[in-house]
């Protein structure tokens, strides 16, 4: 944490004190019977937050269009951290999303001095690659370049009118000595986050950015420009029901029916006579409009109606001229602790494992880990260990152990004592040498087979 009451995205130091981060950035709790076909990280657990991932779960559930939106900074080798977001797109791709991967070029030569041929190469090579042997499907997965697509650097400038530096203060903890670059790759990331949603890039759908939770100022920052730029506020009514006002701006008075400052009443008719029409499709046969003020009340509508509404408002602004965007939903997972017990990083080895490590390594690794087992042999038996502080096993429950049964033996076995803390390393070995030995032989698979997954301005 950077300070209290911030989480910072570059900070070394991490947070695990989820249930008041939850709390304190007013995120959504994971609701289990809620989800279609839960995965591992979500039936551990391990995904513990959201924000309106009820709108991408009634996408699914109507069987409409939704996107994803990750990223990967072209520097370093993948490790395990990184797999962990992977394993969440490639679930929501087997439930209908479609997959867009910014390549964080620009940011990496901007923050990091890595060049764009490097930063290409480590990315086709060593990312994509990988996450083509997890298991995404080229078929609806579009990698981009963000050197070669314009468009992000265009939208990044038009949405940053919408914010300040104040703003960058409170959700980053800039200061005066902090280098433009640093604060100029927020702006592209926002970017990067909307872009999906143009119309060239598969149009108004909602977009869900899976994450750790150490980067939800960047989806703070976007959801806020994102809500900054709407002509329709869509809000619970006080006495139930839905509220739709108008937001009057710079640049949308004429069309919201505002001229020379004052209402004129046949424009704003003729708009709320295109607002019915275009909310005709859901059927509210009760609404109540109050043209002066510009509000239109749908008592007969719930809260879960609201993305709904939102959408058909945000396609209505679209045709009027506005720019339409749905600020972005994500999830977030909890921080899987590093070898030695810090934060994993590729520039620090040690903490990590791999994706193409070699076996000794990682015997070596795991068998140095942090451990939850007793001083003695005899204690062990007595008290058992502590998996909530054994790497090993907490390797297990991330990554390799598949089988949540099989999870919940080795669980009872180490916290009874029957198993020692040799015996829970050996098994996290073997795991994950498995795991890593299936990766390997669908690396070699996809290799040759790389251009299929890169947008068609990323060849």
């Amino acid at each position: 944490m950077a300070g209290a009451g911030r989480i910072d995205p570059w900070s070394s130091e991490q947070s695990q004190d989820y249930a008041r981060i939850i709390d304190q950035f007013g995120l959504g709790s994971i609701d289990i019977p809620s989800i279609p076909n839960p995965g591992m990280l979500h039936r551990r657990g391990i995904v513990f937050a959201h924000r309106d991932l009820d709108v991408v779960l009634g996408c699914m559930k109507r069987s409409e269009p939704f996107g994803v939106l990750t990223g990967l900074m072209p520097s370093g080798r993948m490790h395990l951290g990184h797999s962990m977001v992977i394993d969440q797109v490639k679930w929501f791709q087997d439930q209908g999303a479609d997959i867009t991967v910014t390549v964080a070029d620009l940011e990496a030569l901007a923050t990091r001095g890595t060049s764009l041929e490097t930063g290409r190469r480590t990315a086709i090579e060593e990312y994509v690659l990988n996450y083509a042997a997890m298991g995404l499907d080229p078929e609806n997965t579009n990698v981009y370049f963000q050197s070669s697509r314009p468009e992000v650097q265009r939208l990044a400038f038009t949405l940053g009118r919408r914010t300040n530096l104040s703003e960058f203060e409170a959700i980053y903890g800039f200061e005066g000595e902090t280098n433009l670059a640093h604060v100029q790759a927020p702006l592209v990331q926002v970017g990067d986050i909307i872009h999906p949603q143009l119309d060239e890039f598969g149009g108004l759908r909602p977009i869900v950015v899976p994450v750790g939770i150490d980067q939800d100022p960047h989806i703070r920052l976007t959801r806020g420009i994102a809500g900054k730029t709407h002509w329709f506020n869509v809000k619970p009514r006080h006495k139930g029901g839905v509220t739709v006002a108008l937001s009057v701006q710079e640049g949308n008075q004429d069309a919201l029916g505002v001229i020379s400052g004052k209402v004129d009443t046949d424009s704003r008719q003729s708009l709320f006579e295109r607002i019915s029409s275009a909310l005709s499709p859901l059927g509210y046969s009760d609404q109540i409009a109050n043209q002066k003020h510009g509000t239109l009340e749908i008592p007969g509508a719930s809260i879960d109606d609201i993305p709904r509404i939102r959408m058909c408002l945000l396609a209505l602004e679209r045709e009027m001229g506005g720019m339409g965007l749905m600020p972005p939903c994500s999830t977030y997972h909890r921080f899987a602790v590093g070898l030695t017990g810090d934060k994993m990083s590729s520039s620090q080895p040690e903490t990590t494992i791999f994706m193409d490590e070699a076996f000794e390594d990682l015997e070596r690794k795991i068998k140095r880990s942090f451990s939850g087992g007793q001083p003695t042999i005899e204690e062990h038996r007595r008290l058992g260990g502590d998996c909530s502080k054994d790497v090993a096993f907490q390797y297990l429950q991330f990554f390799f152990e598949q089988d949540d049964n099989a999870l919940l033996e080795i669980k009872s076995d180490y916290e009874s004592g029957r198993m020692l803390a040799g015996e829970m390393k050996q098994a996290c070995i073997d795991k994950a040498w498995e795991w890593l030995q299936e990766l390997a032989e669908r690396r070699a698979m996809w290799s040759d087979r790389l251009d299929e997954f890169l947008a068609p301005d990323a060849l």
